[in-house]
């Protein structure tokens, strides 16, 4: 490993600390209620976000399987591109609004709640997986990238496909 790849790695772990850290904050702070920011659009943008991520990764796989290289890059940047305002919509709407609860009862609470359990767990990889897969192809380390990738891209799949799903099992219940 060179050194510019440590110098990443130890920023990367910064970066996907920090972005852990404020999450949790964020949702283990207490809550008071009442304030006037109404932000109750972010999670239809953020479904519609990781709607369209979800739609890039995919097209972009199809892409590179094709060789259209630049397609691929176009596709993969929007994906990160929509992944960041999700994140940013994320953490602007439970700082305000905090926790959303699921509030229906029985199975389809159980199985809300295996969704979600999969989902934040594998979300947490995200950050650090993009970035690490964008500096792989950045520095031209293809053959890491696709190795990266090859686990990486269903588990940034599955948390897109599941945060959408997530939208609609709240609105739904």
């Amino acid at each position: 490993m060179v050194r510019a790849d440590r110098t990443f790695f130890a920023w990367n772990a910064v970066v996907s600390a920090v972005a852990v850290s404020i999450i949790a904050y964020i949702l283990g702070r207490e809550k008071t209620p009442g304030g006037t920011l109404d932000l109750s659009f972010v999670p239809a943008l953020n479904a519609t976000c990781n709607a369209l991520a979800s739609l890039c990764l995919i097209t972009g796989w199809f892409a590179i399987r094709r060789k259209a290289v630049q397609f691929h890059r176009l596709c993969m940047v929007t994906a990160l591109a929509m992944s960041g305002i999700f994140l940013v919509g994320y953490l602007a709407y439970h700082y305000v609004h905090g926790d959303t609860k699921y509030p229906g009862d029985g199975l389809g609470r159980v199985f809300y709640l295996i969704v979600l359990a999969s989902h934040v767990i594998l979300s947490i990889t995200v950050v650090p997986g993009a970035l690490t897969s964008f500096y792989f192809a950045f520095t031209q380390q293809f053959e890491r990238h696709r190795r990266l990738n090859r686990v990486f891209l269903p588990i940034w799949l599955y948390v897109s496909v599941t945060g959408v799903a997530i939208f609609f099992l709240l609105r739904g219940a």
